[in-house]
């Protein structure tokens, strides 16, 4: 950091790494974890693994077992390979999670945090997942509720399409695609869980400043395709714009001692394949 800023220099796996995993992803992470209960000796799958805070958090937890990261983006596994880990082995896999290349009732759990928003077949998906996982098993996974729900990302979204047009912020509003906890609880019920758990969670999420955040969505996230034709001095100007709407749009609670601070909502659920939940 120079100037209470973040240097944005590497490449969207690594900035990801660096500064979306502590400032955001671990608190999801740790939280995801214990409502899992893992224990030692099993075996683990995280999907949509991404640079592996999950999978690593999940190794500590289940030593002497095994924990497997799975990612579409060869780029991400490339990082999570490079991060260094504790507790059981992790084997990184680049793979579908609409294609899962492991066989029927492989895991005792799976994890999925903060993807299954993205899966172009969301059905698809939970069917994978509950064919992989065990009978005495469960599946435990995260998705972003309404983004009205985190005002942060609200007041970004809404600076983003001022500045840029109004479908600028398509991507990052795809984020926030399930509008209430029953979408996902009957998503997985429809994929052949029985019991199923879904609660509404809130983390609270500190950037350095509005500035950090918005180069941080624009630089390090798929949102990076609404620059790429930019000139340098372009992009800069369309940064410091994007961030001076944001904070008009934030409150000045938001705003405290000139960082960026905000409620962060997800629904978090545990689900079982069979009512015998242990």
């Amino acid at each position: 950091m120079s100037d209470g800023h973040w240097q944005l220099e590497g490449s969207a796996a690594e900035l990801y790494q660096r500064y979306l995993v502590p400032g955001i992803t671990t608190k999801w992470a740790e939280d995801l974890i214990r409502r899992a209960q893992l224990r030692p000796g099993q075996e683990v799958l995280d999907v949509a693994c991404g640079t592996g805070v999950v999978a690593r958090l999940a190794a500590r937890k289940v030593a002497p077992g095994r924990a497997t990261g799975l990612d579409l983006n060869a780029g991400m596994l490339v990082v999570a390979r490079s991060v260094s880990n504790e507790g059981a082995p992790v084997s990184w896999m680049e793979g579908s999670a609409l294609d899962l290349p492991f066989p029927s009732a492989h895991f005792d759990v799976v994890l999925c945090q903060l993807g299954l928003q993205f899966f172009p077949d969301q059905p698809r998906a939970l069917h994978e997942m509950r064919r992989v996982v065990r009978e005495q098993g469960r599946v435990a996974l995260s998705v972003y509720s309404p983004i009205e729900r985190t005002p942060g990302a609200n007041a970004f979204v809404r600076a983003l399409d001022e500045v840029l047009g109004p479908e600028a912020s398509r991507i990052k509003r795809g984020e926030h695609s399930f509008a209430v906890p029953a979408q996902l609880e009957k998503l997985l019920h429809d994929a052949g869980f029985d019991t199923v758990d879904v609660q509404t969670v809130v983390q609270t999420i500190v950037f350095p400043s509005v500035l950090d955040y918005v180069r941080f969505q624009l630089l390090a996230t798929p949102m990076t395709v609404l620059l790429k034709d930019k000139i340098a001095p372009e992009r800069q100007a369309i940064l410091s714009l994007v961030a001076s709407r944001t904070a008009t749009l934030s409150t000045p609670a938001m705003l405290a001692a000139g960082k960026f601070i905000f409620p962060q909502e997800a629904y978090v659920a545990v689900a079982w394949p069979s009512n015998d939940v242990g």
